[in-house]
């Protein structure tokens, strides 16, 4: 009898456990796949479910409402300090990428180092995940260093080489591009960018379904060139952009139903992001308002990301945050979702280095708004980089910068200063600089909440950190007279 009532007491205790184990939980044996989607220069205004009108993105939204939506989370505002920052978990002042640098055209020994920074690629395949990356890197030169990728714990790798120096077809990422995978680089005549690098991605998901898998998909869409697309011919930039928008929206989809055919849907997260906004070259309108490209600029539009996450079962759905997060929330995320725990400083090549991400795993799970974060932050637009004999160095020794809190917004300049100081709530387009107008203690409080944190960042920022690689015959001589990142 006591034996019976022990077999009882187990099975129902056993069935508390079963029952506690909620949707809120990750375990060793559910790690979900994660998919990071980075879609290329690419602002709220022109996805609708962010109040675009000039454009329908009916799978993102679909993705938006299988999910969260983000609207307070900031990027960079352009390419080399959004990419390095998702990768290290660092603020750009810290991994020293404070400005846009095109290895693979302007060299100068330069290259994304992954044995003297963190690189989340390493990480999640320590973490037991298959690993695959396709679209656009471009802090590397994969003529000087072709296993860049693997070093940096991608299993697979499908990548437009970037434009190198010397190599006029390599400027090519859309009609007839030029990629680079195992067997080398190489045109693909008759081709389009875009659906080599998708089908690769859905290659990788068929092939590996069984285990975990973690994919970063930066696409090449939507950065300039504008071009046609197979889905839609235009005359006009606008028109192109628009048809390169909705081909972006396509090939979400396209990405969601291989999921659904394989089966793991419900197990994989998805991260649908933009590195910056739009080119400047491109107005659309968002909620009545016209908004004018951002790219570059520490303006809302410039860094202010279209942010959504999908993972069917766990997150609900049909949800909108207010959250505070920023890019450099990308490293310790994901390998909180993968089950490492994140931690304040990493070890990379015997050193510890510090880690400014935090976690948003339970803003994501237990439909939390607070973040844990008081700020986020912005930098880095533009290019004010040169190379010295000691390399790229940046040009100003403190590189201007945003940080905003729930409401507020704060701009400081290169020599530490505050600029402007926008309530983001009754202001959002910036035009009514309150800095001048610190007549409330609310407004008193937040711009010194905000101001004290700058006091905290250190007075010099870091130059990028790497062992210099051999110099090359294509290596173009960069001053800071340049202005390379107009070209």
């Amino acid at each position: 009898m006591n034996k019976f009532i022990y077999t009882i007491c187990t099975i129902f205790i056993l069935g508390l456990c079963s029952c506690n184990q909620d949707k809120n939980t990750v375990t060793e044996e559910s790690r979900p796949n994660i998919i990071v989607i980075l879609v290329d220069d690419l602002g709220k205004e022109w996805i609708s479910h962010y109040g675009a009108e000039d454009i329908s993105t009916p799978n993102i939204d679909a993705l938006a409402e299988s999910g969260v939506s983000f609207n307070n989370v900031y990027s960079m505002p352009q390419c080399t300090p959004t990419r390095v920052t998702i990768l290290t978990g660092q603020y750009p002042f810290r991994h020293g990428w404070v400005n846009h640098w095109d290895v693979p055209r302007w060299g100068g020994k330069a290259h994304f180092d992954e044995t003297m920074n963190p690189s989340l690629g390493i990480e999640m395949k320590k973490a037991g995940y298959s690993t695959c990356i396709a679209g656009k890197w471009q802090i590397d030169d994969f003529r000087v260093e072709p296993d860049a990728l693997t070093k940096n714990g991608f299993d697979e790798f499908c990548m437009w080489t970037g434009y190198e120096t010397g190599i006029e077809e390599s400027a090519e990422r859309y009609q007839d591009p030029y990629i680079y995978t195992k067997e080398g680089s190489r045109t693909y005549n008759g081709e389009f960018g875009p659906d080599i690098f998708k089908d690769f991605v859905i290659g990788f998901i068929n092939n590996n379904k069984e285990n975990p898998m973690f994919i970063y998909y930066p696409m090449v869409l939507t950065h300039t060139p504008f071009v046609n697309t197979p889905l839609d011919s235009a005359s006009t930039n606008l028109g192109k952009h628009k048809a390169m928008v909705k081909y972006t929206d396509l090939v979400t989809g396209e990405i969601i139903q291989t999921l659904e055919d394989a089966g793991i849907r419900e197990n994989t997260v998805i991260i649908w992001t933009t590195d910056n906004g739009t080119s400047r070259a491109i107005t659309g309108r968002r909620n009545g308002v016209k908004v004018r490209g951002g790219k570059a600029k520490t303006t809302e539009p410039g860094i202010s990301a279209p942010f959504i996450v999908s993972w069917p079962g766990k997150i609900d759905s049909n949800r909108i945050s207010d959250a505070l997060i920023d890019f450099s929330d990308f490293f310790p995320t994901c390998l909180d979702l993968a089950g490492v725990e994140p931690k304040e400083e990493w070890l990379v090549g015997g050193k510890l280095l510090k880690i400014d991400g935090y976690s948003f795993k339970d803003v994501l799970l237990k439909g939390k708004d607070d973040s844990h974060r008081k700020w986020i932050l912005g930098m880095g637009g533009g290019n004010n980089a040169h190379l010295t004999k000691n390399g790229v160095e940046n040009q100003y020794l403190f590189r201007d910068r945003v940080l905003r809190n729930e409401r507020y917004k704060l701009y400081i300049n290169s020599k530490r200063e505050p600029v402007n100081f926008f309530d983001l709530l009754s202001d959002y387009e910036e035009s009514n600089n309150l800095l001048d107008s610190l007549n409330t203690e609310e407004r008193k409080s937040n711009f010194n909440q905000l101001y004290e944190v700058v006091q905290t960042f250190p007075k010099k920022d870091n130059d990028p950190k790497y062992n210099p690689n051999p110099s090359q015959t294509w290596d173009v001589k960069v001053t800071r007279e340049s202005q390379l990142w107009k070209k």
